[in-house]
């Protein structure tokens, strides 16, 4: 049950996601998360009542993890330690392409590897140290955003995925984007 759960989470994140980049999307798919895992937790969620066309697999990368549910491994652990997980923008013009750099030390006990870095937009692009952060070592997070037609407030969430506990960590941009 779980995997088609975590199926029919990451179809439905990818037709929203190709369904166009705006300030709801982000609402949408944390209510979408929230309510599927109400179900699974309430076991409410049967087989038989997921369409047959979201059953297909969709990839392997795109399931969502769940602190609630995750089980925190035996042994010791790398943890993110960030100098701040929000970056505000503040207002800036339309078509504007701005960065910031997230950095990080690793306070935990082992090395740690981020596994992936995915943003709930196209218009949002993370990049990541690629190899083993040592124990106290230090690493940086660059998210760059492009606000070409997106006017209004903007609320962008980066999600890493690393060898850590919880397996998830977010970092949050925002910004105001007005027309020129």
């Amino acid at each position: 049950m779980k995997n088609s759960i975590t199926t029919l989470l990451s179809a439905v994140f990818a037709i929203l996601l190709f369904t166009g980049c705006n300030q709801d999307l982000e609402k949408r798919v944390s209510n979408l998360e929230r309510r599927l895992v109400e179900l699974e937790n309430k076991g409410q969620v049967q087989q038989s009542s997921i369409p047959t066309a979201v059953n297909q697999p969709v990839s392997q990368n795109t399931a969502v993890s769940n602190p609630a549910t995750e089980t925190k491994p035996d042994g010791p652990l790398p943890s993110f330690s960030f100098d701040k997980t929000e970056h505000d923008f503040g207002q800036i013009k339309d078509g504007d392409v701005v960065t910031h750099t997230f950095k990080f030390t690793n306070t935990g006990e082992a090395p740690l590897v981020i596994q992936d870095a995915k943003a709930t937009c196209g218009c949002t692009v993370p990049s990541y140290p690629r190899q083993p952060i040592p124990v106290g070592g230090t690493g940086e997070i660059v998210v760059k955003f492009d606000s070409s037609n997106k006017p209004g407030v903007q609320n962008k969430t980066v999600t890493l995925t690393a060898n850590t506990y919880p397996s998830t960590s977010k970092l949050n941009i925002k910004s105001v984007v007005v027309k020129n």
